[in-house]
Order: structure tokens, then sequence, then C-alpha cells
């Protein structure tokens, strides 16, 4: 059997695997092994442990639960629900502002989670059931809550984009630093949408009250202290790093630290809480733990085949395809997938074939990161399995129905792929600040 059909015999039986409902890593893990084992003999069945000890030598591993720890730590707190109450009366006074404040409130905690679990908690449980009582369209603010709580995943500190540059090897600090600008990005593009849809059809939308919005300056002020834990802990970990103070690791204790003190200093650590959060942290960083180590494993197996040269002859050579058409075509195998996979079983699947072949086109793999990151966000809310959709069913009140969901994530999904669009057309806007914090540096 010639190595092109063994890699493809890889790849089916991977696929099939994971229908059967097994875990991801299990599923990518054992493929991995089997076939090493068929190809190598008993040195095959040392592949899985030399996949083990490069991963326990990885220092930026040490992130992962520093700053999954951080995220949690500070959502469980409460201080997320402060900071809303303070969008709700800055923001409440416009056509559409408590929209506004959500996806404010939203990219605030995006920048302190680099993970849409915990966003799209607040956002269903705090916001959402005070947007619905102030007469907002529930398929708009749906949609807001669904879209704004994806930026998780691309604003720094972003968990999928560590595992991203873990497995295609980049620096994890340029990828964050690359994630700033579309993240904000896109955050204005949502809210261009929101002001332009609560403009034509207030009713969408209402403001406050002149009655609710009758607040002394003074007491408006306070409510933005609310802000100032989570920013300054955000700030001095992101600055100290782009300053060159502290590595990438000792940011992320500083986050995690920082996060601690912010719960201790509101009086809202406990016990419970601090329990809570552990399991919570101990059992993310585990799931992710495996999922590289099953991705290093097959992707060694992989690279050994020779794949990747396979299918760069087939699209180069072969089919005669030119460089922005095949990297067109792999994110629409994202997209596809996306329907049916979450963000690291995709990453999974694909680095050992994407990766390799994305940096031989000419591509730089540090804006490739950010490019796959928006296809994650899409591909969580991209039904008939994306990962918000089921998150929001679960959360949302009972006035939302599993249909409405599915209405009001179609024009966040479209601005979505606007927003790639615009960052394939203009690298620049990914590339700019990692090129220019490193060079500088």
């Amino acid at each position: 059997m010639s190595y092109e059909m063994i890699a493809l015999l890889m790849f089916t039986s991977m696929m099939l695997s994971m229908l059967t409902g097994q875990r991801i890593f299990a599923a990518i893990g054992f493929v991995g092994v089997v076939a090493a084992a068929f190809l190598w003999g008993n040195g095959g069945f040392e592949l899985g442990f030399s996949a083990g000890m490069k991963l326990m030598k990885w220092y930026a591993l040490l992130t992962l639960p520093m700053f999954i720890f951080m995220g949690y730590m500070l959502s469980e707190s409460g201080i997320a629900e402060d900071l809303y109450r303070a969008f709700h009366v800055w923001f409440g006074g416009l056509r559409g502002g408590l929209a506004l404040g959500t996806i404010g409130l939203m990219v605030v905690i995006s920048a302190m989670n680099g993970l849409s679990v915990a966003g799209m908690a607040i956002g269903a449980t705090i916001a959402l059931p005070e947007l619905l009582r102030r007469g907002y369209d529930k398929i708009m603010v749906s949609g807001v809550v669904q879209a704004g709580s994806s930026l998780g995943i691309l604003v720094p500190p972003s968990v999928v984009m560590v595992l991203y540059g873990m497995i295609a090897r980049q620096p994890v600090g340029q990828l964050w630093l690359a994630g700033v600008f579309p993240g904000l990005l896109l955050a204005v593009l949502f809210a261009i949408y929101v002001v332009i849809r609560c403009w034509i059809n207030p009713a969408l939308g209402p403001a406050l009250t002149k009655e609710e919005r009758d607040m002394p300056m003074i007491e408006k002020l306070k409510l933005l202290q609310a802000g100032i834990l989570p920013f300054l802990i955000f700030f001095l970990m992101m600055g100290l790093f782009v300053l060159g103070v502290t590595s990438l690791v000792e940011s992320s204790a500083v986050g995690a630290l920082g996060a601690l003190l912010a719960t201790w200093i509101k009086g809202r650590l406990t016990r419970t809480l601090w329990n809570r959060v552990l399991e919570q942290t101990l059992g993310i960083s585990c799931m992710f733990m495996w999922i590289i180590l099953a991705a290093l494993c097959f992707g060694a197996v992989f690279d050994g085949l020779g794949a990747v040269k396979a299918i760069e002859k087939l699209l180069v050579g072969d089919m005669g395809l030119s460089p922005w058409q095949i990297l067109i075509l792999m994110q629409v195998s994202f997209l596809v997938m996306g329907a049916f996979l979450d963000d690291t079983a995709m990453l999974v699947i694909v680095a050992p074939l994407y990766i390799p072949l994305v940096g031989k086109l000419g591509f730089d793999l540090i804006w490739y990161g950010v490019l796959y990151t928006i296809t994650c966000q899409i591909a969580y809310m991209t039904p008939p399995f994306g990962y918000n959709l089921f998150l929001m069913r679960a959360m949302a009140p009972p006035e939302i129905s599993l249909l409405d969901i599915y209405r009001s994530i179609v024009p966040f999904v479209l601005i979505m792929m606007l927003g790639m669009v615009i960052i394939m057309a203009f690298p620049e806007i990914a590339l700019w600040l990692p090129q220019h914090v490193y060079v500088r540096g």
C-alpha cells in the first residue's frame, strides 16, 4: 500500500472513530499509535511516549492553567456582573444601547477569560434577561450574546491561540498580539450592525426612559469603579509582557494572582468558590493537554508518511491551483467541518496537513492563526452542532426557542465572514502589532 493510501486510511479511520462518540483525543491518539505500530513495529509504540515527553517539556504550556484559572476566578466571583451594571447605565440612553453595552461586556470578559464559555454564561444569565425585560428583540439580542462571547477565543489571552501556537510551533505572544485588532474589528462590526438595525427599527432596541437614566453623575462615576480591577489586571499582565519585563508564563502568573487578589479585595473569595474554580481549571486544562498529546502523536505519523508533500503535489502540481485558491479552499473546508466539530477537533485533524502547507505556500503562520481562530468563532455558531448554540439553548430563558437561536446567528456569521475577508485582504490588521512590538523589543 502506498504512503498516500495509508494516510487516507488513517484520516478515514479517525473520522469514523469520532462518529462513534469517542472522546476526540482518544480517537485521534489511538489511530496515531496503532498506525505507528503497524508501520514501524515495536518502535512505533514509543511514539505516544515521545509525544508525552515533548508535551511536558513545553514551558509555554504552563500558561494554559494560569489563564483558565484567571478567567474562571473573575467570572465566578461576580466581577463581570458589576461591570454590566456600569455598561447598563452609561449606554442605556441610546437606541440599542444595552445591546452595545453587552458587546462591550463581552470584549472585557474575553480579555479576562480567553474562552467563550464564561462570556456565554455571563451574557445568557446576566445580560439576556435584562435585555428581554427592557423590550429588546429576542432574536437580535440572542445573536449579540452568542457573537460577543465568541470573541473570547480571538482577543488575548486566547486559550485557543495557545493551542494553535503549540501545535503550529509559533510564538504565542505574537499570536495574541495578532488577535487584538481583528478582535476589535469584529466587535466594532457587531456594534455597527446593532446601531443600524435599531436606527431603522427603534422597537428592536428601545432606549431607557428619562426616569431610569436620571442618575447623578457622581453615582455614574462610582459605577465605573467596577471596571478598575479587571482592567488593571489585564493591562498589568499584557503591559509587562509587551514591555519585555515578564515572559509569557510569568505574565500568566501575574494574571492569575491578580484575579485571586481582586476576588479577595471584593470580599468574595470563599472556600466554595475556590474549590469550584480549581475543579473547572483542572478539567479544562487536562482536556487541552490530552488533545495536544493526541495531535502530536497523530501529526508525527503524518509527517513520517509524507502526507503534506502528497497534498501539496495534488493541489499545486496536478490541479494547478494558486496559493490563494488553496487557502480559500482550506477556509471553506474549515467552515464545513465547523458545522460538525469543535475548534480543537478541527485543529487536531487538519494541523498535520494544513499548517505545513500554509508555510510552504508562503503565507505567514501568525496571520493564518488569526484566520483559523475566526473560522472557529463561526464554527461555534454554525448549526447543527455549534457549541454556542447548545450553550445558549441550555442557559436562555424559555421564551427563546431553538429556532430563534438559529435565526439569531445568521447576520453575525455573515459579519464574521466579512471580517475574515477584510483580514485576508489586509494582513497588516493582524500582523502590524506583533511586528511592531517584537521589532521594537
